[in-house]
C-alpha cells in the first residue's frame, strides 16, 4: 500500500492522508497541501518528500518545529509507527495496513472454476430481511421461524461483543453458525489490502479444529463486487460445475456467500457449504446469515482495529525502550548515537569525554537504558561535587562508628547500584586515594565501606565522564595511568554546540516547547531574527547555557513568539559581526542605540510607551535596552 497520515488529533482528527504525490506540504496558509488551521501551525510548516518507497519530512523553519516522536526534527525519514507533531495535530506515518490478523498460512484454496448453478438466488442488502427492523416488527405474527431465527441472533450479538481476539472471534462465529444453519463446512474470508490477499478461518461442523476450506473464487468476487448475498443450490446438476474440478471432487450440493460490510467498507465474507441433498440452503437460511454477518462485521472490525493497537502499542513501546532522550540529527550527533547502540549491549566501561553542558550524563543513561541492566539502578555522583570524605562515604558507604557522625551504617551508591549503572561525572576530579580504591572496584569488583573489614562483591557497569584532558593529568602526575587505561575501554568525545550549529534550532524549539507547559505560557516558536541570534553565539555553557536563555525568554517574554529581545544580552551581541576593529565596531553599535532611543524618547514627549511603538519595540524591551546601555542615569537629567 501507498504510504499515508493518520490524523490521530487536532483539525483534521480522524482523517486519513494519502501519501500519492512525491512532494506534499503542510500548514496553515490556504495553498498548503494538507492546510491546518491551527495558530500553533506556521503558514509553511513542514512538507514531506516521498521517493523510492521512502519518505522524509523536512521543517520549514516554522515557529513551533516539528516533531517526530516527541523530538524536535529538521529533517528525518519516517518509518512505519512514527508520530508527526505540528501544533495541536498529531498525524501516524503508516507504511503497513492496519491488519492484525496476518500471520500463519491462510486456510482458504479459492477455486478458479466458474459455477451457475441452477438455483441461485441473490439478496441485496437493502432486501435483507431481519436488517429491517420495521419488517421484522411486522410479521411477528408468524413466530415460529422467526422466533428460531431471531433467538439466534440474539445469541450471535452477544456472544460476539464480548470476544475481543479475532481468530477466537472467528471460531465462536463459527459455531454459533453450524447452530442456526445446517453447513458442514465454513470459513470466514477477511481481506488483507496490505498484502492483496484473503486471510481466512475455516472450521468443519463438529471440529474444533482449524482446516483448509476450498471455495469458489467466482462467488466469493461476486459478493465482495456487487456487495450481495449469494444462495447456490443444485450444483451437481449445474452444467459448469465440472469446470470447479475440486468442489466437484467434493461432491458440493449447495453453497452461501454473504458480504461482511461496516457502512461502505467491505470486510469479507462468510462462505458455507454442504454436500449431504438433506442439508440444502434455502432462502430463510440465506436471511439469517446476512443478518448474523451484519451483525459480526462491526465486531470483527473491532476486533482488528484493537489487535492492531495492541500490536502498535508493543512496537511503540520497543522503540521508545531504546530511545534516547537526546537531541539533534547533525553529523556529530548521529555519530554519537551509533556508538551509544554499539556498546549499550556490552558490559564494558565507558569515558564520555566533552565539555560542560554538552550532555554527558543523558549520554550515560542512554547506554544504560539500552544494555541488559536497563531495569536495574541506574546512579549518578559528581566526583567534583563533594568533599574526598563526604565522596568516599558517598560511594562506598560505611559502618557505623567509622567517623564523627557515623550513627548507623550506610550503603554507598556502588552497593546499591548492584547489578546496575554508575555514572561517575567529572572523575577528573577524584583524589589520589579514591582513585586507587576506584582502580580496585573495576579490577577486583569488589571494595570495603569506610571503616569496613570485610570486602563486598558488587556486579556494576561503569561508566565515567571528564571535561578535562585525562592525557595531560597522567603526565602531570594527578591522575593514575592505570585508572586511566581502565577507564578508557571505550571512548566517545561528545561535541560542543558551536560545532553542531544545525542542531541549535531543534533544542530551541524542544525548550522552548518544555517551558511553555511548565510555566503555563503560550509559546508557538522563535522568530527567525532571534534564531539567528541563537545560530550566531558561541554558547561556551553548550546545551545548558541554551536551555537557560530559552527559560528566560519564555518568562519574560511578552508575545506568544521568542523575539530577539527577550534573549539575554550576551546573546544578542553576539550578532554583532565581528572583525580586526571588533570593538570599536561594538561600542559604535551601543552609541547607534543610545541615539534611537533619545530621539524617540524626545519625539514621544518622554512617553515610554510611545517611543516604543516608534522603534518597533515592546516596552519591556525599551526598559531593559536602557538599563543594559547605562541609559536610566542620563534620561532622568
Amino acid at each position: 500500500m501507498k504510504p499515508k497520515l493518520v490524523a490521530m488529533s487536532g483539525p483534521l482528527g480522524g482523517q486519513v492522508v494519502s501519501l500519492s504525490r512525491e512532494q506534499l506540504s503542510m500548514g496553515r496558509e490556504a495553498s498548503s497541501d494538507v492546510r491546518l488551521d491551527d495558530p500553533l501551525v506556521s503558514r509553511r510548516h513542514c512538507q514531506l518528500t516521498t521517493q523510492a518507497g521512502s519518505c522524509a519530512i523536512r521543517d520549514l523553519d516554522s515557529h513551533n518545529g516539528t516533531f517526530v516522536n516527541e523530538v524536535p526534527v529538521k529533517e528525518r525519514i519516517l518509518e512505519h509507527g512514527d508520530q508527526i507533531r505540528l501544533g495541536s495535530s498529531v498525524f501516524l506515518y503508516l507504511t503497513q495496513e492496519e491488519d492484525a490478523v496476518a500471520g500463519g498460512p491462510t486456510s482458504v484454496l479459492l477455486d478458479e472454476g466458474s459455477i451457475d448453478a441452477q438455483s441461485t438466488v441473490e439478496l441485496s442488502w437493502e432486501d435483507a430481511f431481519y436488517l429491517k427492523t420495521e419488517k421484522v416488527l411486522a410479521s411477528l405474527s408468524t413466530a415460529g421461524l422467526m422466533a428460531r431465527d431471531l433467538h439466534a441472533l440474539l445469541k450471535v450479538s452477544t456472544t460476539v461483543n464480548a470476544v475481543r481476539g479475532v481468530q477466537e472471534l472467528e471460531s465462536r462465529l463459527l459455531e454459533l453458525i453450524f447452530e442456526a444453519i445446517p453447513a458442514e463446512r465454513g470459513a470466514i474470508l477477511l481481506l488483507s489490502e496490505a498484502k492483496g490477499e484473503i486471510l481466512s478461518y475455516g472450521r468443519e461442523r463438529g471440529s474444533s479444529r482449524e482446516i483448509a476450506v476450498r471455495v469458489s473464487r467466482t462467488i466469493v468476487q461476486q459478493v465482495l463486487r456487487d456487495g450481495v448475498s449469494v444462495l447456490c443450490g443444485d450444483l451437481l446438476q449445474s452444467e459448469e460445475y465440472r469446470a470447479a474440478e475440486s468442489l466437484a471432487a467434493l461432491r458440493i450440493q449447495s453453497v452461501l456467500c454473504v458480504p461482511l460490510r461496516v457502512a461502505d467498507k467491505m470486510l469479507g465474507t462468510i462462505y458455507l457449504d454442504a454436500r449431504s441433498s438433506a442439508c440444502r440452503f434455502s432462502e430463510d437460511h440465506l436471511q439469517l446469515l446476512t443478518a448474523i454477518a451484519g451483525i459480526a462485521a462491526v465486531a470483527l472490525e473491532n476486533a482488528r482495529h484493537l489487535e492492531w493497537l495492541q500490536e502498535e502499542r508493543r512496537r511503540l513501546q520497543a522503540d521508545l525502550n531504546v530511545e534516547h532522550s537526546m537531541i539533534g540529527e547533525s553529523p556529530r550527533m548521529r555519530e554519537v548515537y551509533q556508538f551509544i547502540a554499539r556498546v549499550a549491549p556490552a558490559g564494558s566501561t565507558v569515558l564520555i569525554r566533552g565539555e560542560t553542558g554538552t550532555g554527558k550524563e543523558m549520554a550515560a543513561c542512554a547506554i544504560h537504558k539500552n544494555s541488559a541492566r536497563a531495569d536495574k539502578p541506574f546512579l549518578a555522583i559528581n566526583c567534583a561535587a563533594l568533599s574526598e570524605a563526604l565522596l568516599e562515604s558517598e560511594l562506598f558507604g560505611h559502618e557505623k562508628g567509622a567517623f564523627t557522625g557515623a550513627i548507623a551504617q550506610k550503603k554507598g551508591k556502588l552497593e546499591i547500584a548492584d547489578g546496575g549503572t554508575v555514572f561517575l561525572d567529572e572523575v577528573g576530579e577524584l583524589a589520589p586515594s579514591l582513585q586507587a580504591k576506584l582502580l580496585r572496584v573495576l579490577q577486583e569488583r569488589e571494595f570495603d565501606r569506610v571503616g569496613g573489614t570485610r570486602p563486598l562483591k558488587v556486579d556494576i557497569r561503569l561508566i565515567a565522564a571528564t571535561n578535562k584532558a585525562l592525557e595531560d593529568a597522567v603526565k602531570q602526575g594527578s591522575f593514575r595511568q592505570d585508572l586511566y587505561y581502565r577507564l578508557n575501554v571505550l571512548s566517545v568525545t561528545l561535541p560542543p554546540l558551536r560545532e553542531r550549529r544545525e542542531d541549535i534550532p531543534l533544542l530551541a524549539s524542544y525548550f522552548a516547547a518544555k517551558y511553555s507547559r511548565k510555566c503555563r505560557r503560550q509559546v508557538s516558536g522563535i522568530a527567525p531574527e532571534a534564531r539567528a541570534c541563537l545560530l550566531e553565539y558561541d554558547w561556551p555553557g553548550n546545551i545548558r547555557e541554551l536551555e537557560n536563555a530559552i527559560e528566560r525568554a519564555v518568562v519574560l517574554g511578552s508575545t506568544d513568539i521568542i523575539l530577539p529581545e527577550d534573549l539575554p544580552e550576551t546573546v544578542l551581541e553576539s550578532a554583532v559581526p565581528k572583525s580586526s576593529s571588533g570593538a570599536n565596531l561594538h561600542e559604535a553599535v551601543r552609541e547607534t542605540k543610545k541615539k534611537l532611543i533619545r530621539n524617540a524618547l524626545e519625539r514621544a514627549g518622554g512617553n515610554y510607551t510611545e517611543a516604543a511603538k516608534l522603534l518597533a519595540l515592546h516596552p519591556n524591551y525599551l526598559h531593559r535596552l536602557i538599563r543594559n546601555l547605562g541609559l536610566k542615569e542620563a534620561l532622568k537629567k
